[in-house]
């Protein structure tokens, strides 16, 4: 972490070590403001929080909307619950890893998009469902998906 990030840290920690149950706010409140919870930045969490350094990798682990590296440009998280199953998203998580060229939780080379798996998007009558850059589209299909790839490429924002 470089100077400016380590002082947004220490306030952060200043700000959430007296909380109850502030490991979680206090996690999202460091991904919020630098845009993931870089390795470095746990062990002073852990101290802070009165925890284990593995219980808070712990913790970031469980939870999915966590990232311990810097986000691609834009994200997609493709529902892989079973309603979205029974409607295909098998099928579009296997054009994303052909399309993309990425797997489950990876980035294209350019780091230009993310694919996430997720277990529900709360859409389940009209799946298969994905979120793009946190625009959530229901429906989809394979040419949806192209289209909607397409899109990504010319556009700053999905």
């Amino acid at each position: 972490m470089n100077a400016q990030q380590q002082d947004t840290l220490q306030q952060l920690l200043q700000q959430y070590r007296d909380l109850p149950g502030g490991l979680l706010p206090l996690l999202h409140a460091v991904q919020d403001v630098l845009g993931h919870i870089p390795a470095d930045a746990i062990p002073a969490i852990a101290r802070a929080m009165n925890q284990s350094q593995a219980e808070v990798h712990g913790v970031i682990g469980f939870y999915h909307d966590f990232r311990t590296s810097p986000p691609a440009a834009h994200s997609l998280r493709l529902c892989r619950a079973e309603a979205c199953q029974s409607m295909g998203s098998e099928t579009l998580a296997a054009q994303l890893r052909t399309q993309l060229g990425v797997d489950d939780h990876g980035h294209t080379a350019d780091g230009q998009l993310e694919l996430r798996p997720v277990y529900c998007l709360g859409a389940c009558a009209c799946a298969p469902a994905l979120q793009l850059d946190g625009q959530l589209h229901a429906r989809v299909t394979p040419e949806k998906l192209s289209a909607l790839l397409a899109a990504c490429g010319k556009e700053a924002k999905c």
